[in-house]
């Protein structure tokens, strides 16, 4: 995919995914994709990352992103390993022009008002709001997203599974990046399946 809106709205949730052994990684993302959660954002925080992100590519419906990407030199190795997308924690002008020449859907991080307006300043409309419950929570995206009747959301940093309808209820909120589908070192791939099966039948109707 080629459009960063429509990445958003393949389901409710994108599992943020950490992994530490490759070898899970197919059957992880062959779980997710089974129950309905086709976008996979794999945090580039540990040495196997970029081998995961090759591994859960071949798996038939994936669409594979990465995350924690911090500037043009982490950028460049995501997409050698093939990432569809890529997440930041931030927004900076470097990484966003070095994404932009590439045409690739990108999710920035955004906390602020001014995070969106340098956004917006760069042609960008579609933001993660990052760590989302230690940066104000649903009260805080809610007053941030009032001025910029363009912008949409991505809530990602202390979600849960309980948390995450409200979240969904806001209106510009488009998904919700979450973790708890595939917790680290998870190898209940069944369990995993019935998780991902549950997150993808959430709602995102209406305003809250």
């Amino acid at each position: 995919m080629s459009d960063i809106a429509a990445i958003m709205q393949t389901a409710p949730v994108i599992p943020v995914i950490v992994i530490d052994d490759v070898g899970q990684a197919r059957p992880l993302a062959e779980a997710l994709v089974a129950g309905g959660l086709k976008v996979l954002e794999v945090t580039l925080r540990t040495p196997a990352a970029l081998d995961a992100i090759r591994a859960m590519k071949d798996v038939d419906g994936a669409i594979v992103g990465a995350g924690t990407v911090t500037g043009p030199e982490t950028y460049h190795a995501a997409r050698e390993a093939g990432s569809e997308f890529i997440v930041s924690p931030g927004l900076t002008e470097s990484l966003a022009k070095t994404i932009a020449r590439d045409g690739i859907p990108f999710l920035p991080g955004i906390a602020t008002a001014g995070d969106i307006m340098r956004g917006m300043d760069m042609g960008l409309s579609h933001f993660k709001f990052f760590p989302a419950e230690a940066a104000g929570g649903r009260p805080a995206l809610k007053a941030l997203a009032a001025p910029f009747h363009e912008a949409k959301f991505c809530p990602t940093g202390g979600i849960s599974e309980e948390t995450a309808a409200d979240w969904l209820a806001i209106d510009p909120v488009l998904c919700v990046g979450g973790s708890w589908v595939a917790p680290r070192g998870g190898t209940d791939y069944a369990a995993i399946e019935d998780a991902a099966r549950k997150a993808s039948l959430l709602g995102s109707g209406g305003a809250a």
